[in-house]
């Protein structure tokens, strides 16, 4: 009888621990991001750990987006609150407008204080080298979360660092590039001038940028005073997230008979199909510029 129950209590004890791993083994992460820049690393490098969603849709820069961002959080209310991870960029969009928008939702119905995690550098995302530093800033979050799946994390982390160095100019490539003069809107002047290389002969800017003095208006009047600077133009390079802004560049470059040619590059993972990754964004933006 005293065996039997030894035996019973042995085998109890062997059930439990064969059925610990599986409880006691981190949860799959809920994470509300603010935009698809910091959805695409979470979940790229997450993978099957990681649920995620974006507030902001990715095809318009957050800024404008005061009548979508509310309706996007209530389509999303039960995975916000349900979730355990809030992560932003310390900039102006998400600070000013997406942040607010979730913080305020969630005080007024569940009166519940987010505690967001913030990257606050790279200041910018949109070449190889600030999306990789933004990279390991999200393998680090999760694996403060989860360090149960950290050798996880470093492998997916791992995998996206190839696929950014995959997409760096090839040799002929950049000498291509280097010898391409462009008119960029200034959101993409760094990938622009930084990354692909290209001369850039002037920018253009929405009208608080500058005290308005690199409107679209004022790149046409410095066309129209100085010709020959822009005789070599061979793009003129928009954001899709502001807005078409170059269409009068692009016709003032034409009646001088340069022929220019305006492109749309994209900041924002998920914003056109086969755009699901930075590095398929910066693919898609380099690609533009080489035919």
């Amino acid at each position: 009888m005293l065996n039997n129950r030894y035996f019973s209590i042995i085998t109890l004890l062997i059930a439990i621990l064969l059925i610990a791993p599986a409880v006691s083994g981190s949860e799959e992460l809920k994470v509300v991001c603010t935009t698809s820049v910091l959805m695409d690393p979470i979940t790229t490098i997450g993978g099957d750990n990681v649920e995620a969603i974006s507030i902001a849709d990715p095809t318009i820069c957050p800024h404008l987006q005061s009548d979508i961002i509310p309706n996007r959080i209530q389509l999303n209310k039960d995975f916000i609150t349900s979730a355990n991870m809030f992560v932003a960029y310390s900039a102006t969009n998400d600070k000013q407008y997406v942040m607010p928008s979730v913080d305020d939702f969630m005080k007024a119905n569940y009166n519940r204080t987010i505690d967001w995690m913030m990257a606050t550098e790279p200041s910018s995302w949109n070449t190889p080298t600030t999306s990789k530093q933004l990279a390991e800033k999200v393998k680090g979050w999760l694996e403060d979360k989860d360090s149960v799946n950290k050798t996880y994390y470093e492998q997916r982390y791992g995998d996206r660092i190839k696929a950014l160095d995959a997409i760096e100019p090839t040799a002929s490539e950049k000498e291509q590039l280097n010898k391409t003069k462009v008119i960029v809107m200034v959101w993409q002047q760094e990938p622009v001038q930084k990354w692909l290389g290209m001369d850039v002969v002037n920018i253009f800017a929405p009208e608080f940028y500058m005290n308005g003095s690199k409107t679209p208006d004022k790149v046409v009047d410095d066309i129209n005073a100085n010709p020959d600077r822009y005789k070599d133009v061979a793009y003129i390079i928009e954001n899709m997230q502001s807005g078409e802004l170059a269409k009068g560049i692009e016709e003032a470059l034409h009646d001088k008979g340069i022929d220019a040619k305006r492109v749309i590059f994209t900041n924002f993972p998920g914003s056109l199909n086969g755009t699901a990754t930075m590095a398929d964004v910066l693919n898609y933006n380099k690609q533009l510029v080489l035919h």
